[in-house]
């Protein structure tokens, strides 16, 4: 039809949300789960098999990007939302603008701060090409990491749910 506008699809904004919650009954992978509950000691029905060195009030919940899962998968490594570890696998986030003191709101109730970068272990060498479970190390690939944070209010997550960066450094970030 002449004069008619052309067929434009605009690209919808990223809603940023959760994509997986996961658990195990120690160590890695967790699987996904519908919901769980989020308590000061972290979601319950997850437990780690090292509390040395995972869990406890400032590493209760783990987070990771479906973002960079995704880019591991294009590099050729096989892993997987929560097959590292992590609790909630969040999509729609600039990974590498999340910092350790930036607070998360989760749905309508949970509040998290993220409290430290992880430290990759041993246990994650399955899920990567010859073993370099350092990928995903801050150290030597920052941005890439997954992240540890405490509870500041507890409650229900699910899949779906809207993920909101409350504090931090948010230049980069436009109108969140």
């Amino acid at each position: 039809m002449a004069g008619s506008a052309p067929d434009i699809e605009m690209a919808q904004p990223v809603i940023p949300q959760v994509h997986q919650v996961s658990l195990s009954d120690g160590g890695v992978p967790k699987a996904a789960v519908p919901c769980a509950q989020v308590t000061w000691d972290g979601l319950v029905g997850d437990r780690q098999r090292n509390r040395k060195y995972h869990g406890g009030p400032d590493r209760a919940v783990c987070l990771f990007s479906l973002e960079v899962i995704e880019a591991l998968r294009a590099e050729g490594h096989s892993i997987r939302p929560g097959s590292s570890g992590e609790n909630l696998t969040l999509a729609g986030l600039d990974w590498s603008l999340i910092r350790p003191g930036d607070r998360l709101r989760i749905g309508e109730q949970v509040q998290l701060e993220m409290t430290s970068y992880t430290t990759p272990c041993r246990y994650n060498a399955q899920w990567f090409k010859d073993g370099d479970y350092e990928r995903i190390a801050q150290e030597t690939h920052p941005g890439w990491s997954r992240l540890y944070a405490r509870v500041l209010q507890e409650g229900t997550v699910r899949p779906g749910d809207r993920v909101v960066v409350e504090s931090g450094d948010l230049s980069g970030w436009g109108d969140l």
